[in-house]
């Protein structure tokens, strides 16, 4: 059924099973084990021999559906769901590297994934240079005969600085590593990484594939043999999502391509608002021509994307200033819901970075990170003008 289908249906039918009662929603399976008929059943299933399902850390129906419904969007051959986006990142790194391994990352990441990568993969022997996101010169030189992996968040957050998907995978296969891209920012509405030349696509589901703040999530996405190796990892250190948050980012998934439609053209009429506004220095959005990879960002994305970033004139004090006179945007640091949101990455989401890696990173204390909900436009815009006085 799913042969030829386009990405907006597959969104909504994909990966769809149905019991015998012939529900027309996807079933929410939402127990703990599964029993079997027999002893040698349960043998059987047990020792792989036997398709089917015994505990829901390993398999369930419900996050079956989710994992193969982003894996059709992502075009991938096949889809593993965890618990949170960064359970994926953790499952994904620690399947593929070990000690004595090297990572090249970019130095553009989200706070929480440069504390993983700067703090917690070295523990475990696992050697990791950051580069810039956007220098190739600076990936090729620091590729080693240990390196095993490149990985990249692209668009980045909150600059949206653009990564050249296929230039570094490339770069990656020549030196027989794998390219892993997070790609939670756009989402598989707006951007296939696998399609560009990435070995996995990782992401959390808990922004834009929910979009409207309920639950969380994380998937990574992949070929049959790379999502078998993170699977085993996966179900031992218990990294699995939960069939309830499953049955929710289905309905997510459902709205997904709708909703990011609107919420990019949102966000580039804001983003284009904020360059002519006098207290704003300088907007950091890719849907914008002025953007300085404007046109890599036309060759991977459909759209800019939901996420705008801007400095105001001053320092945290007056990046504050803004946040508190905001009356529509929600004071919170997710980003991808329905509900336009705001946040001060500085303090928030990179907080934990030491002042120096946020400067390297471009984050400066008068940096503010907009992502775009479906409110009207005038509305936010209204709300920003307010604040900016």
């Amino acid at each position: 059924m799913n042969d030829g289908l386009h990405p907006e249906t597959l969104a909504i039918r994909g990966g769809k099973s149905q019991t015998e009662y012939g529900e027309h929603n996807q079933a929410l399976f939402l127990t703990s084990s599964f029993m079997f008929d027999s002893a040698e059943t349960g043998a059987n299933l047990f020792a792989g021999t036997a398709e089917g399902y015994t505990y829901s850390r390993t398999a369930n129906p419900t996050i079956n559906a989710f994992e193969q419904r982003v894996a059709h969007l992502e075009q991938a051959e096949r889809g593993l769901a965890t618990a949170t986006g960064m359970a994926a990142l953790q499952a994904t790194f620690l399947t593929f590297l070990q000690a004595g391994d090297h990572l090249v990352s970019s130095s553009s990441l989200f706070g929480t994934t440069m504390g993983l990568i700067s703090n917690q993969l070295p523990r475990c022997g696992i050697e990791v240079t950051l580069v810039s996101q956007t220098d190739l010169a600076q990936w090729q030189a620091a590729i080693k005969d240990n390196t095993k992996m490149l990985f990249l968040e692209t668009p980045s957050n909150p600059l949206n600085e653009a990564g050249d998907i296929s230039a570094l995978a490339k770069m990656a296969h020549e030196a027989g590593a794998l390219l892993v891209v997070d790609n939670s920012v756009c989402s598989p509405a707006l951007q296939r990484p696998l399609s560009l030349g990435a070995d996995l696509s990782v992401q959390s589901a808990t922004k834009a594939i929910d979009g409207h703040g309920r639950v969380m999530g994380g998937i990574v996405c992949g070929s049959d043999t790379l999502i078998d190796q993170v699977f085993q990892h996966a179900r031992t250190a218990g990294q699995s999502m939960s069939p309830f948050n499953a049955w929710v980012l289905l309905s997510g998934l459902e709205t997904l391509f709708v909703r990011m439609e609107k919420q990019c053209a949102n966000a580039l009429k804001v983003a284009q608002w904020l360059q002519q506004n006098p207290k704003v220095q300088q907007v950091y959005y890719g849907g914008l021509v002025e953007h300085p990879q404007a046109n890599l960002v036309a060759q991977q994305q459909s759209a800019g994307g939901i996420v705008v970033a801007f400095e105001v004139e001053g320092d945290q004090a007056d990046a504050w200033k803004v946040l508190d006179a905001v009356q529509l945007f929600s004071k919170t640091a997710n980003l991808g819901d329905v509900r336009s949101t705001i946040t001060h990455p500085w303090t928030t989401t990179h907080g934990r970075m030491a002042a120096e890696v946020k400067r390297a990173a471009g984050i400066q204390p008068c940096l503010l990170r907009l992502s775009i909900g479906l409110e009207n436009i005038d509305d936010l815009i209204a709300d920003l003008k307010q604040a900016l006085i």
